[in-house]
């Protein structure tokens, strides 16, 4: 099983470990910082001893990496991880924003069906199974997740089960939502967003999110 250090802290961006199994252009690591896609989160970028990842793939409770024919890495080679910080802090940003805008809505319309959901670089979208447009609820959930945002409150992010990796993230006072993402120490580093509905079928709303500023990660 491949430990997951992206949990243990989501800001580390380069990592010392050993690669545990090779498979031909495919191996795992006994511990990563290397995200690979899930729950709508896309994959980090990065490299594993200097070869780019060309695909990184949950397979049960390993990640999966996939490296250039003729990489030449063995089972117990000494390897270093390393991501496109950049990129997985937009990641986090967006992913966050996303949490907050679907928690809000759950909160707030009553029934509301979440049908799909993507969180890219540089825009991020919720999908919902809505019978009547969002467009009007939009302001009202705007100035809550700007208020949520700005309050910088403190977001915690652990384990629910252990065992079998289930995780959550909390904000105490708003909600306690299932994830394994990796996500933002406070709401303030979320900073602006802009929310858009858009139709994409009958019955069917989409609240796309995107980040209205291009601040740098902290210190």
């Amino acid at each position: 099983m491949t430990h997951k250090t992206f949990w243990d802290d989501p800001y580390r961006c380069e990592l010392a470990t050993q690669v545990a199994t090779v498979d031909g252009a495919r191996v795992t690591l006994q511990a990563t910082i290397f995200y690979a896609e899930s729950g709508g989160q896309e994959s980090d970028s990065g490299s594993i001893a200097g070869l780019p990842v060309l695909q990184a793939e949950k397979l049960g409770r390993d990640i999966v990496y996939t490296l250039a024919a003729g990489h030449g890495l063995q089972a117990g080679d000494a390897v270093t991880v390393r991501i496109d910080w950049p990129r997985r802090y937009r990641l986090m940003r967006l992913h966050f924003a996303a949490e907050l805008v679907l928690e809000t809505i759950s909160q707030t319309l009553a029934g509301v069906e979440k049908i799909g959901a993507h969180i890219g670089e540089h825009k991020a979208r919720i999908d919902f199974a809505l019978p009547q447009p969002i467009s009007a609820q939009l302001p009202a959930l705007q100035a809550r997740i700007d208020a949520l945002i700005a309050a910088n409150l403190p977001i915690t992010s652990a384990f629910a089960d252990a065992a079998n990796e289930r995780r959550y993230w909390e904000i105490a006072g708003y909600g306690r939502v299932p994830c394994g993402g990796t996500h933002l120490q406070r709401t303030a580093e979320v900073g602006r967003i802009a929310l858009k509905r858009k139709n994409v079928g009958k019955g069917k709303e989409r609240v796309e999110i995107t980040l209205r500023d291009d601040e740098s990660s902290p210190e």
